[in-house]
């Protein structure tokens, strides 16, 4: 077990992960959110014919789509039961992705600069050292290649809608699905991204219309945001 997990996280997301790919279940938002990122990752750095890490894939969600996009897909995470998800899941897409139980900064040790694209979705703020995570997508990504990254702002407004409007008043995630205070604030990432050697781009916010019920790419990056960097070549 990688020093760079937290136990009751992976506990926590193992024990739902037999409902990874129920569009109705707690997992609804990662289902509704996706072709939001997948069309983002997509745009800026072509999906076909690409070489991609997925790190922290779960169930498969954004791996197989990336996959679908014509990318040569890996993906990993250290929770068994949802890796054998996604993977029984393969079964029924017909897509091919390669799954495996590892730890990021471990393939960074195994398999440097070896891919295009390098995916690290809703993660970061799940983990003890998230500074860790991003200096092994700077090993793990080509030179000229590009790093995807999302996770949600640290202040009142995310903790409000987050924490509070999402686990407990929309009943969208479980409770207890976030713990604030493993927030991470754009200026923080950004340090992280720089120290690791790789150049921040673009900085872009998810928002969610709760009358509406949709997900949407803009501005404000308040709550929830992406973040997408590239190697020096």
């Amino acid at each position: 077990m990688s020093p760079n997990a937290d136990e009751k996280e992976l506990a926590k997301f193992s024990e739902l992960a037999h409902r990874w790919w129920d569009p109705n279940s707690e997992f609804r938002p990662l289902h509704e959110i996706n072709p939001l990122r997948l069309e983002w990752i997509d745009q800026n750095s072509s999906l076909e014919g690409k070489s991609v890490l997925d790190i922290g894939c779960g169930g498969g969600i954004l791996a197989e789509s990336m996959a679908g996009h014509g990318a040569k897909v890996v993906g990993i995470d250290l929770s068994d039961k949802a890796l054998s998800v996604a993977r029984l899941h393969l079964f029924e897409s017909g897509q091919k992705v390669d799954y495996r139980k590892v730890s990021a900064e471990a393939l960074a040790t195994e398999q440097p600069e070896s891919f295009d694209i390098v995916t690290c979705m809703e993660m970061l703020e799940h983990v003890p050292d998230p500074a860790s995570i991003v200096r092994a997508c700077a090993k793990l990504v080509k030179p000229g290649g590009h790093v995807f990254l999302s996770t949600l702002n640290r202040n009142f407004k995310a903790y409000l809608f987050a924490v509070i409007g999402a686990e407990y008043v929309l009943n969208m995630l479980p409770r207890g699905t976030h713990d604030y205070a493993k927030f991470i604030k754009p200026s923080e990432l950004s340090a992280h991204l720089r120290t690791a050697g790789l150049d921040a781009q673009e900085l872009i916010g998810m928002t969610y219309n709760p009358f509406s019920k949709i997900y949407a790419l803009g501005r404000d990056t308040d709550v929830n945001y992406l973040m997408r960097a590239q190697r020096p070549i």
